[in-house]
């Protein structure tokens, strides 16, 4: 083998895996995207349920109203939210008003037998733990693909091609767990 063909081969073989190195970003990056876009779906489920818990708990006066106003407050944010960090916060507020009015359901008999408010509950629950699973890929994406930036030499390429890092999505777990919690019930 001449000296040229090695020469000639070792180009091929370099191009060969920058190519793949720009592909795996792109793939990378697609898969951030495609999570990204199950929370946003599993936010925006969680803010379409939240009227309708407002109007269950509004059926009962003596209610607190300032409890209420925190949680259409907090959807009202999560709606205009348009960043990562913006929407980490909206929800954050959301789960803590949110377990606030749990928590204050407590007190209320005959809102705690009331099963639309039962339903609401379970189905917040739910979407609740939806957006822990979803939150916690999307974070491994994030994690994998923002390594891969600073590894070498996939910095060359991400550098060279404008990859820059991403956020992660980050929730208090605390505030998402006091949603969670389902009342007790006294038959």
């Amino acid at each position: 083998m001449s000296f040229g063909n090695i020469v000639l081969l070792t180009i091929v073989a370099i191009g060969a895996y920058l190519v793949a190195i720009y592909n795996k970003f792109v793939s990378l990056r697609a898969g951030i995207d495609a999570a990204w876009s199950d929370i946003d779906v599993q936010l925006k489920r969680r803010y379409d349920l939240i009227p309708a818990l407002v109007d269950t708990v509004k059926g009962y006066k003596d209610y607190e109203a300032g409890t209420l106003e925190k949680v259409i407050q907090a959807r009202q944010q999560g709606l205009g939210a348009g960043t990562v960090e913006e929407k980490a916060a909206a929800a954050n507020a959301l789960s803590g008003a949110l377990g606030k009015l749990f928590a204050l359901a407590e007190a209320y008999p005959d809102l705690k037998a009331n099963q639309n408010f039962l339903h609401l509950q379970g189905e917040l629950s739910s979407l609740e733990d939806s957006i822990q699973n979803a939150r916690r890929y999307y974070n491994a994406i994030v994690r994998d693909y923002n390594a891969k930036l600073e590894s070498f030499p996939d910095l060359f390429v991400a550098q060279k091609f404008n990859f820059t890092p991403r956020n992660y999505f980050e929730l208090d777990e605390s505030e998402a767990k006091s949603v969670k919690k389902m009342p007790n019930i006294d038959l």
